[in-house]
């Protein structure tokens, strides 16, 4: 197992269910809240460490309760932080409405200190970054910050790995660092200009991505899995049946964090495109982002349950 590193954001989830979401100026009542760890990166570190990787995360937290959450939530999963304190700013914090039927849900993040990560921060860790097997990194934090820790990680000879979400303008070379690029439908589409609909759709986004510069794509598509292209093959992976769904809020993160996994110890893409689709249809049968992240046994008794 190589070491992985993941840059990212730490949030406080704060977490509604109702009906639907209000209109602008009405208030409604809601079924029920929860207060929990998320932020992307934080979810896919928790979830890769769950899965069995050496993760250390490196990111920004203020000096509040919201930063006590977020160090209590990787020493359970067995994250390794590598933290820098910013007493000037806060801890971010997310909104989170989950539609009480679907459980599906929309989001608005405020991501406070780690929205300060800068380009001397990825200075101050270039060895850890520069050593690692897997790096991993999203678009939460300023891109500029992405950007020069993918560049470190590429040149230490780390496979790279951006989930471009939430969706942003990338600046021009930044997806040439990257091995691996993994939107979701509809971070494909803002990318790519191509309405990701269909399988065949979802390939021709990879397709456009590895114009781009990306090495590969994979494209999440839900309940429908994932579809992998790379320069020789393309492969649509399925999901799997874990369970009734009950909240799909962290399913990305959780196929990003096993993905991560599964390279990390060697695995082929394919079977570690596998490996993520295993850990996110687990992950969605359970409620909040890292508290449903599944434990590595848990995972594998679901891919031999479903051979390939």
């Amino acid at each position: 197992m190589g070491r992985i590193v993941i840059l990212g954001v730490f949030v406080a989830d704060t977490a509604y269910r109702a009906d639907r979401q209000p209109k602008m100026g009405e208030t409604i009542l809601g079924h029920s809240f929860t207060l929990g760890p998320g932020g992307k990166g934080s979810n896919q570190a928790v979830a890769a460490a769950m899965a069995g990787g050496e993760v250390h995360f490196v990111s920004r937290l203020g000096r509040d309760p919201f930063a006590d959450m977020a160090r209590a939530t990787w020493a359970r999963a067995g994250v390794i932080p590598a933290i820098t304190e910013d007493p000037d700013s806060y801890t971010g914090a997310a909104y989170i409405f989950v539609e009480q039927a679907t459980g599906n849900n929309a989001i608005i993040i405020a991501p406070g200190a780690a929205g300060r990560i800068s380009v001397a921060d990825i200075g101050a860790r270039a060895d850890l970054i520069g050593g690692a097997a897997v790096f991993v990194t999203q678009l939460e934090q300023p891109i500029l910050a992405a950007h020069r820790a993918l560049q470190i990680a590429r040149a230490g000879g780390a496979r790279t790995i951006l989930n471009p979400a939430p969706a942003a303008a990338i600046p021009e070379g930044m997806l040439a660092l990257c091995d691996i690029v993994t939107p979701n439908e509809s971070e494909a589409e803002a990318l790519t200009g191509i309405p990701v609909d269909t399988p065949d759709a979802a390939a021709r986004a990879a397709q456009a991505l590895m114009d781009m510069g990306a090495g590969a794509a994979i494209i999440t598509l839900g309940e429908r899995g994932a579809l992998y292209r790379d320069q020789t093959r393309t492969v649509h992976v399925p999901t799997f049946r874990a369970g009734p769904v009950v909240e799909t809020t962290g399913a990305g993160d959780a196929f990003n964090g096993g993905f991560a996994v599964a390279l990390a110890e060697g695995a082929d893409p394919v079977a570690a495109v596998r490996f993520g689709c295993a850990t996110a249809s687990i992950s969605v049968t359970r409620a909040g982002t890292a508290p449903s992240m599944p434990a590595r046994a848990e995972i594998d008794a679901l891919l031999a349950a479903n051979p390939a």
